[in-house]
């Protein structure tokens, strides 16, 4: 399986094509984002990735705190340390562009601008519209990056 180097920009599919359905490759049915369910090609394969450094596409936000498989609600809880204050991030499986295991990294396709700017994160919250807001930010997100830039 080909990677994607983090560092550099890949062209991509416009995501209107075919039939305005979408096309991004590991996406959900009809090329949709889902946020909550690990691309195909992202090499998770139920690997217990706490522990591993997390990548975002302009440099390192962390290492995984805990991580969740569970189908159609997979997620990491991300321990940023000083790099936002110490505040830990959940970031949907959807997000996670691949997995180095050797490296021990988990390579996400958004910038630490996105990450930041996300709705905080909060352990205690099991409340559905968590989910959806925290899934809807990140849908926007990707669904904002003009086609031709890294996804």
């Amino acid at each position: 399986m080909e990677r994607l180097d983090p560092r550099t920009t890949h062209g991509t599919p416009d995501p209107l094509t075919q039939g305005g359905q979408g096309a991004f490759a590991g996406g959900a049915p009809a090329g949709r984002f889902d946020p909550w369910s690990y691309r195909h090609e992202s090499g998770v394969t139920d690997t217990d990735l706490v522990g591993y450094k997390v990548e975002a596409t302009d440099g390192g936000i962390g290492k995984v705190d805990r991580a969740s498989h569970e189908v159609n609600s997979s997620y990491l809880v991300v321990d940023t340390g000083p790099w936002i204050f110490g505040k830990k991030v959940m970031l949907p499986a959807g997000t996670v562009n691949h997995v180095d295991h050797d490296e021990r990294k988990v390579y996400v396709d958004r910038d630490k601008d996105q990450i930041k700017a996300a709705p905080e994160y909060d352990e205690t919250s099991t409340d559905p519209a968590y989910r959806e807001k925290l899934g809807g930010y990140y849908d926007d997100t990707y669904a904002s990056i003009p086609p031709g830039t890294a996804r």
